[in-house]
């Protein structure tokens, strides 16, 4: 398939996005190869439990794959868990904190990939640190974070949910131009991509042309996602009784959760760019982002610390000396006949195993 026609999608819910992504591994690149699609990318809601698994199984398929996160970014800070207020924002569903009130968040979203293996590591320390300090209803990062750990990360200005567009829902064009302004300052010129998104909604529509006018005015370039929880467009009911269970409620519900339409699919790219036919660069910067991102795991390395030994020992010997000296200590001498089998077992396993 010819560039101009091929698209990769970069905003992927796999079912590694609990209890809302149905997008399986297996049948994901089963579609995504079906498709032509030379990368695909995962980036689940808050966590890179499954970046594994994922690189594995898109490595032995031939794609490319792109390991990324759509974070949750506190613009009030990860220790700060009162809500941000935006001063007003689009009626568009109950707020995940329901202490908050309308224009009120406890946190926006932002679509992050991993340039580069250090860039990998950096997005795994930034995503547990989230959890370890930030987390409040979901695990959040916030600035500090992204600029401690922002080397070697690509990010966009997200979904609906991202900080720039809350600010132009709120109304307040003048603060979503200076927050990505401060995003694209702090990830760099060539890192930071106005991300569009149309699922046929009106909180994507609506605020649009307000987005683009932000990517002309800093030279942003703009990148084409579909928000993607699912492989197969006839999967949208079974996803809805996902959502179901994630939120403790059922079908019948007419107030429950739902995803307003039922474009959240692997799309192929005439699809894509049938939707971006006035802004055929979008498509194309996916392709570009697929050739930068290039991620390696250790496979195979030995990744045990190192102890220092006394001249003339390995790690396996020592461990043997000092298994004895043990031993001898604590039974003053006389070690009975089954301790000793137990440790010479014991020791013979960590040793086999190359764990000293």
């Amino acid at each position: 398939m010819p560039p101009s026609e091929d698209f990769v999608h970069l905003h992927v819910h796999t079912e590694y996005s609990m209890l809302d992504g149905a997008a399986r591994l297996g049948d994901l690149f089963d579609e995504v190869e079906r498709l032509g699609m030379p990368a695909v990318a995962m980036t689940d809601h808050g966590n890179l439990y499954g970046a594994y698994d994922f690189y594995k199984g898109a490595r032995a398929r031939g794609l490319t794959p792109i390991i990324g996160l759509e974070g949750y970014y506190a613009p009030q800070g990860r220790f700060e868990r009162r809500p941000f207020d935006f001063g007003g924002g689009f009626d568009e569903a109950t707020p995940d904190d329901s202490s908050a009130g309308r224009g009120k968040q406890s946190y926006t979203h932002m679509t992050l990939w991993a340039e580069n293996t250090p860039g990998m590591h950096n997005l795994f320390r930034l995503s547990s640190l989230a959890s370890l300090e930030g987390y409040y209803f979901k695990p959040r990062f916030d600035r500090e974070l992204l600029e401690r750990y922002g080397t070697g990360l690509i990010g966009t200005t997200g979904c609906p949910s991202g900080e720039v567009n809350r600010w132009l829902q709120a109304g307040n064009y003048d603060r979503a131009l200076a927050a990505a302004a401060d995003f694209r300052d702090i990830l760099g010129k060539d890192n930071y991509f106005c991300e569009l998104m149309d699922h046929g909604l009106a909180i994507e529509r609506r605020f649009r042309e307000d987005l683009l006018r932000i990517a002309r005015s800093l030279d942003i370039p703009l990148i084409a996602t579909n928000d993607l929880h699912y492989v197969h467009a006839s999967d949208a009911e079974t996803h809805d009784v996902l959502l179901c269970i994630g939120t403790r409620t059922t079908m019948d519900d007419p107030k429950r959760f739902r995803f307003d339409a039922r474009d959240f699919y692997v799309k192929s790219a005439r699809e894509m760019r049938t939707v971006w036919s006035e802004l055929p660069e979008a498509c194309d910067n996916t392709l570009l982002i697929a050739e930068r991102c290039h991620v390696e795991f250790a496979e195979g390395a030995n990744l045990m610390p190192r102890f220092p030994v006394p001249e003339g020992e390995s790690e396996e010997s020592w461990l043997v000396k000092e298994v004895e000296r043990g031993l001898l200590q604590r039974y003053r001498g006389s070690v009975p006949d089954d301790v000793r089998r137990q440790a010479e077992y014991e020791v013979g396993v960590i040793i086999q195993m190359g764990f000293p």
